[in-house]
């Protein structure tokens, strides 16, 4: 960070923390109207089968019931965030325990759950597909027999099947490179389901006027999407919805969907009256849009000195019964899963199958944990095959700035040496270890691209600068960093910077936040918004002092001129001027970024070989993150994104029995604690080239996701036992060592 900075690269803490904490920041579940009632969902008790009879009368003729809708009424209308596949509510089929089957609102919380009691529905229960590989099967049962009409769908289908997407990557040619290779290593790895654990669950008010107009609140980071989804679900235009702005208690890619946002509409459509539904934990562990389970094969060929020929990652994911959720229909991260490496012959192939299960959604890096999972460990396992030391292995094929990369894509900037330096000292890797210990190192490289967005400045005659944008915070501490940059840029402090998040009326259209672009996207359009409004402070002082706009000089919150020794404040230049200085600039960042956020990680575990438990006693995790804009925040992301990294690898799951979520609460869905936070230790090596503000480069996202390996790394380091499947448990380590019986 350079030195002449006065704001930015400080510890400075959120400035919307105080209203967090007090509770005075309004979320969805805060929002009360006058009249509002309340819903509550019926849910499928079977995986698959028809809706042969819903009998709500009972429920009507309840006090206080205003609304009973059901999929007769919304037939046809299917909602997504790209591929349309999913009914608003059962569409006479069922799909998944937990699917939405009707909906209904009353005037209290208690009425609406009475209600939901009384409601008899019948059901012909068919045979369930919770298998992917049978999924993929000839003669598989079609779980949506129609889906090659659907809309959304990244490509065409010939014909009805549940893999609804298949998309692969490469360069050179695999078959070429496998008979370049003298030693093949084949290995299959597999992930499970899991939830993001986010604090607050999802939640949505609609208030529908007579013409069908109406506003919206929702916990979504992505408002215009939400409208643009639900506006084509319901087949209605999209200016006719406002999506209002509201925190968000925790996302971790979670909350970019539209979840139970057009129910909530139709029931407030239906009653003539504000509706609110806020789902149960139960119904987000059974029912949300958790991360993919997988199974992934990996074949490597290699040379006998250790170079990388030839390389194929093969993904199967288990989308569920639903591809809705997924804002590409697939995901993105097997695309770089196979790492920092410089291989010339590489494919990577993703399938994305159907199956009678909760549908899959976004999670921190989606496609990533799992990829790298099982690319890190494939690593390890080639080194031992070898007789090589692991790091040496890496190091002989590490990518270096200009390489290309596995899937042909030059990356001019990368940093891996000097992040594994750093990575390696902070952890005393080479360090004497104790009997039962062992360590584990794993890479990642994260290049961010894409995203739109617009940030408006408006300087009043208090000398206060508001910034407004439709960009929502959720929870990684974006409106601070963008405070700090326009505070930084216009030479005043923070406490004269004031944010200001505009509903989609008032707003441009954007992207929202996700996939690490916050920062990048909205930070630079901040920045450039800065720059004008420096620009247009500087005209209007011009002209007031009678000079050229170059004479003038910014300081402290005032325009000077020096040579003249005049100063006006911004009130009174404001005040002068006559109307407040208002700028605006917009970030279009759709295109492909070629620089690499480096993440190296290295764990320290202890395996008690009597009973297989694991202590993980040292995490570190080292980045090259471009300039460091807000430290207090940029650990924070770090420090977050390796506990959800922790929690994956050794105790995370949603167990599914016969297609049913079995783990329905925290104390059956383990997640970390205090307790099993190790000695953490993370560091940066800060460096003058990145995407965004400053040279600064997305740090959301990459923490979390070398982790698995790492540690998997280091338990047969520890033991001598690999373990292909998360998560890490106990008993699967007492198996590996004393023979499952």
């Amino acid at each position: 960070m350079a030195s002449t900075k006065q704001v930015v690269g400080n510890p400075t803490p959120r400035i919307e923390g105080e209203l967090k904490v007090s509770g005075q920041a309004k979320y969805a579940v805060d929002v009360t109207l006058p009249g509002m009632l309340w819903a509550k969902l019926l849910r499928s008790p079977i995986a698959s089968g028809k809706i042969k009879r819903i009998d709500a009368s009972k429920a009507e003729r309840l006090r206080g019931v205003r609304a009973i809708i059901t999929g007769q009424e919304c037939a046809g209308l299917k909602i997504g965030r790209r591929l349309y596949d999913m009914p608003i509510l059962a569409d006479g089929e069922v799909r998944f325990i937990g699917e939405k089957v009707l909906a209904l609102a009353a005037d209290s919380e208690d009425i609406a759950e009475e209600a939901l009691n009384l409601i008899e529905v019948e059901y012909e229960e068919s045979a369930a597909l919770l298998d992917p590989v049978e999924a993929l099967g000839a003669g598989a049962k079609l779980v949506h027999p129609d889906v090659a009409n659907y809309k959304g769908l990244p490509k065409p289908l010939s014909g009805p099947t549940n893999e609804f997407v298949y998309y692969t990557w490469k360069k050179g040619d695999i078959e070429t490179g496998f008979r370049q290779a003298d030693i093949v290593v084949e290995n299959t790895f597999t992930t499970p389901v899991v939830h993001h654990g986010y604090i607050e669950p999802h939640s949505a008010v609609a208030k529908v006027a007579p013409d069908g107009s109406a506003e919206i609140w929702c916990c979504s980071k992505v408002p215009y999407a939400i409208r643009e989804q639900v506006g084509n679900a319901l087949q209605i235009p999209h200016e006719k919805l406002v999506v209002n702005p509201c925190y968000i208690g925790g996302d971790f890619g979670g909350k970019g969907d539209f979840m139970d946002v057009a129910v909530v509409y139709l029931l407030s459509k239906k009653a003539g009256k504000p509706v609110k539904l806020v789902m149960d934990y139960d119904e987000e562990l059974i029912a949300g849009n958790p991360r993919h389970a997988s199974i992934i094969k990996v074949r490597t060929g290699v040379k006998k000195d250790g170079t990388i020929v030839a390389h194929h990652m093969d993904f199967i994911f288990d989308s569920g019964a639903y591809g809705a959720f997924k804002p590409n229909a697939f995901l993105a991260g097997p695309h770089g899963s196979a790492g920092p490496y410089k291989i010339p012959h590489c494919l990577i192939e993703e399938h994305m199958v159907y199956t009678n299960k909760i549908p899959c959604g976004h999670m921190r890096s989606p496609g990533d944990p799992q990829g790298f999972f099982a690319n890190e460990s494939q690593l390890d396992m080639i080194a031992k095959k070898l007789g090589m030391d692991p790091l040496k292995f890496r190091r002989k094929n590490l990518m270096h700035d200009g390489d290309i990369d596995p899937i042909g894509e030059e990356v001019g900037f990368i940093k891996s040496d000097e992040t594994l330096a750093k990575a390696l000292e902070d952890s005393g890797y080479n360090k004497p270890k104790g009997k039962n210990v062992g360590r584990g190192v794993a890479f990642v490289q994260w290049m961010a691209n894409g995203g739109v967005g617009t940030v408006a400045l408006s300087l009043d005659d208090k000398g206060i600068v508001t910034i407004s944008s439709a960009m929502a915070d959720q929870g990684a501490g974006t409106y601070t960093v963008i405070s700090e940059i326009v505070a930084e840029e216009l030479k005043i402090s923070l406490s004269q910077v004031r944010m200001q998040q505009l509903n989609t009326q008032e707003g441009v259209k954007d992207t929202g936040v996700g996939g690490s672009r916050a920062t990048r996207v909205y930070g630079n359009a901040g920045y450039e918004a800065a720059l004008k409004a420096v620009e247009a402070i500087k005209q209007a002082a011009g002209k007031q002092f009678g000079v050229p706009a170059d004479q003038v000089v910014l300081a402290k919150g005032a325009v000077l001129h020096p040579r003249m020794e005049r100063k006006l404040s911004y009130a009174e230049l404001v005040k002068a001027n006559g109307a407040p200085i208002r700028v605006e600039a917009t970030y279009d960042n759709n295109k492909k970024v070629h620089e690499a956020s480096m993440c190296v990680q290295i764990a320290e575990v202890e395996v008690d070989p009597a009973t297989g438990q694991v202590q993980l006693k040292k995490f570190t995790s080292t980045h090259n993150g471009g300039t460091v804009l807000n430290p207090l925040m940029h650990q924070g992301q770090i420090e977050g994104g390796a506990l959800t990294g922790i929690g994956y690898t050794l105790m995370e799951q949603v167990i599914i029995a016969d297609g049913k979520v079995v783990t329905a609460n925290f104390g059956e869905y383990k997640i970390p604690t205090i307790k099993d936070v190790p000695v953490f230790k993370s560091s940066v090596t800060e460096s003058l080239k990145g995407a965004g503000p400053y040279s600064s480069m997305p740090i959301g996202e990459t923490s979390n996701v070398p982790t698995a390996a790492a540690i998997a790394n280091a338990v047969e380091d520890a033991c001598g036992v690999r373990i292909t499947s998360l998560p890490i448990t106990a008993e699967k380590i007492y198996d590996a060592l004393h023979g499952a019986k």
